[in-house]
């Protein structure tokens, strides 16, 4: 007797490996929706519907503002802080930069706000076009999939996860960098290709995650001045938040408010810990 967990949902006679990854629901290849990332059933891509249209000639011309503004405006202010503090000479960049940069001993006095404006500086031209990049990859179509206030409240969370560990574990030395979000972004895609891994798409994006992440956790071994705590803060706070995710929010017609709140859960809790230690 075929395992009632490995047919299909609509078609109880036809054993499949696919699930629909929203919803887990069970499906065959008829019942099945390509998405973005992995499948959907009939049900959950009739949903879409409900969210944002995305046409066909923007799905050509790939990321925009106004398929994931979220993302871009965070590209912009961050290119417009690392210019303001770093390339044009002005003491009021440097007051500000003074203002923003995470420092422990600073926070720990109080200044929790640092755990976060940590993102708009960067020392290099080459750091932040890494980090940018990064999220100019990774960070539209998951604005897409949960949302924008959703990815929002994901990507600060995991910039304050890795703040903490930076805190915690870390030595007493100024820190600058969107590290920490852009390993959120990482570990919440890590999460998702995992969860789809019996599918092609899933278990090429798991493979060239897992090369990626594994190139850069090595990189502090021959770079110095790279806070590898930090990015394993940010990655295992996307972790959690996409884990999260899936446990609360999938297959409920009110989600992107569950991931709200539940990223945003983790952002209260990171700054709160930041605060009394």
């Amino acid at each position: 007797m075929t395992d009632a967990r490995t047919v299909c949902y609509r078609h109880s006679d036809r054993p499949t490996g696919l699930s629909c990854t929203e919803c887990g629901k069970p499906i065959c290849v008829e019942c099945s929706h390509d998405a973005p990332v992995g499948q959907k059933c009939p049900e959950c891509a009739r949903h879409e519907g409900r969210g944002r249209v995305v046409d066909a000639r923007q799905a050509v011309r790939g990321p925009s503002f106004e398929t994931s503004p979220v993302t871009f405006s965070i590209i912009a202010i961050t290119v417009a802080g690392f210019l303001f503090t770093s390339v044009i000479p002005s003491d009021a960049g440097d007051n500000l930069w003074r203002e923003l940069v995470f420092f422990g001993p600073f926070v720990e006095d109080g200044e929790i706000w640092r755990m976060l404006t940590v993102t708009l500086l960067h020392g290099s031209w080459l750091h932040i076009g890494f980090n940018m990049y990064a999220l100019y990859l990774f960070g539209p179509m998951l604005e897409r999939q949960t949302g924008s206030v959703p990815f929002a409240a994901m990507y600060y969370a995991s910039a304050a996860t890795g703040s903490l560990a930076s805190l915690v574990f870390g030595e007493d030395v100024p820190a600058v960098g969107a590290s920490g979000a852009i390993f959120g972004l990482f570990g919440a895609w890590l999460f998702v290709s995992y969860k789809i891994r019996s599918t092609p798409a899933g278990r090429a994006m798991f493979n060239q995650l897992s090369v990626l992440l594994a190139i850069n956790l090595a990189l502090p071994f021959f770079v110095s001045r790279i806070d590898w705590r930090a990015h394993l803060g940010g990655l295992a706070g996307g972790v959690l938040i996409a884990f999260l995710w899936s446990q609360l929010a999938v297959g409920r017609p009110n989600a992107r408010a569950i991931r709200t709140v539940s990223a945003g859960a983790l952002l209260v809790a990171a700054l709160v810990v930041g605060f009394v230690i």
